[in-house]
């Protein structure tokens, strides 16, 4: 996590790498910086209109995983902790060495394994979502085995010889655990019923995801009317993270400079902003557990024509995704419309220059079901919602990455935030 900083002026956004550096170790002390640069101090909470998903939204899930479950064959659904937990039950819960299940059946009650001293937390969460106070608990001892109350969940609802889907983030060791404890029973990729509910957004999904998007590149315009000569990369990841705060939320994105952003994802070297430096950012927040992914690209001051270039070239590349997202579409035409683009103004060939897929799947998870990549032959359906990412990374010089994220409609596709125009001017203007 970048460490917290106190801009205690406005001239201290101004001031020399090792001036900020040196109030850095003070600020580490307080929460909250005592001032902010003015761009982030003006900012004003996003919360207005933000609803979160409902019972009865959950429950509506769970009905339709049910179905996909009769379609697929399967008698029960394993869901342990992570985001498709949280998105059909409500039960917001990381995941340990202990393990915590909620287990759907096609038919009849679902059921919770929990260790029995987090058996009260457990049920304050389930009790408040579509589970509901019904769901029966299996709670079990340090001492005890946790995978022989999957397996007499299931044999109490008659399915000692269930074939059971086991959601795709399921660690290898519970999953294990869980088949031996029922040799009869078979177990399977939960994958076709968790992505097949998850990879449609409905309007309200949709709805919290235009909303991140819409705090991030709120932050990260703020952020970059605070940027100056001499910052390192880490002042202005926490200005970045600052600026969502200010906004009402968590967030926060990685900095590449200069070379560094040839790198898509970065290195972790110490990196310095100057005068003439492209600036690579990219991160996001997430609204009532809907993910925002946004990369900009710019220069602190003004940039060569040799990056101009290659930004116009970026540009019409993440253009060509966007015109080539529609429905019936295959996911892999939407990444070789980009790539033809770059590779033709000579960024090529193949994955030379533009090395990562087009676009990733997102929701609930910065990267989830389906992809946008070679090989991918699933049609594009309305309600799927992606990033729209092409970048051209040239080693030793620099990288450009324009990310937006993007909703497939009946008609076609859109993105949730202006592409940006330039690498000077980086936000759309109002």
């Amino acid at each position: 996590m970048p460490t917290r900083r106190t801009f205690l002026s406005t001239a201290a956004v101004t001031t020399t790498g090792i001036a900020l550096g040196a109030r850095v170790a003070h600020a580490q002390r307080d929460d909250q910086p005592r001032d902010l640069p003015p761009a982030i101090k003006a900012l004003r909470p996003m919360r207005d209109g933000v609803v979160p998903i409902s019972v009865a939204e959950r429950r509506a899930r769970i009905e339709k995983a049910r179905t996909l479950m009769g379609r697929e064959k399967l008698d029960a659904l394993v869901l342990t902790g992570g985001t498709s937990m949280e998105y059909f039950t409500g039960i917001r819960w990381g995941v340990s060495e202990r393990l915590l299940a909620a287990i759907i059946p096609v038919k009849g009650s679902a059921f919770l394994v929990t260790p029995k001293f987090e058996e009260t937390r457990a049920l304050e969460q389930a009790h408040d979502g579509p589970l509901g106070t019904d769901a029966q608990v299996y709670a079990w001892e340090e001492d005890e085995d946790p995978y022989a109350l999957v397996a007499k969940g299931l044999r109490d609802r008659g399915l000692s010889t269930a074939t059971v889907g086991a959601e795709e983030t399921t660690r290898f060791v519970f999953g294990e655990g869980m088949a031996q404890a029922l040799p009869n029973g078979k177990f399977a990729s939960g994958t076709p019923v968790t992505a097949g509910c998850r990879m449609i957004k409905d309007a309200h999904e949709l709805a919290l995801m235009k909303h991140a998007s819409a705090v991030t590149l709120a932050a990260y315009e703020a952020a970059w009317k605070s940027l100056a000569d001499g910052m390192t990369q880490a002042d202005f990841q926490e200005l970045i993270r600052l600026a969502h705060r200010q906004l009402g939320y968590d967030g926060s994105a990685s900095c590449q400079v200069g070379e560094f952003s040839a790198m898509p994802h970065g290195s972790a070297k110490p990196q310095i902003v100057r005068e003439g430096t492209i600036v690579l950012i990219d991160g996001g927040c997430k609204v009532e557990g809907y993910v925002s992914d946004i990369s900009r690209t710019f220069v602190l001051g003004k940039a060569t024509q040799r990056m101009k270039d290659v930004f116009a070239i970026e540009h019409r590349a993440q253009s060509a995704a966007l015109a080539a997202a529609r429905p019936g579409v295959p996911c892999e035409a939407v990444d070789a419309a980009a790539r033809k683009v770059i590779v033709d103004a000579g960024f090529g060939p193949d994955y030379k220059y533009f090395t990562h897929r087009v676009g990733h799947g997102m929701g609930m998870d910065g990267h989830e079901w389906p992809y946008l990549v070679r090989g991918n032959t699933l049609p594009l359906v309305a309600g799927m919602t992606f990033s729209d990412e092409p970048g051209i990374y040239i080693p030793g010089e620099f990288g450009i990455r324009l990310e937006d994220d993007m909703i497939i409609t009946e008609s076609g596709a859109v993105l949730m935030t202006p592409q940006s125009p330039s690498l000077e001017t980086p936000f759309a203007l109002a």
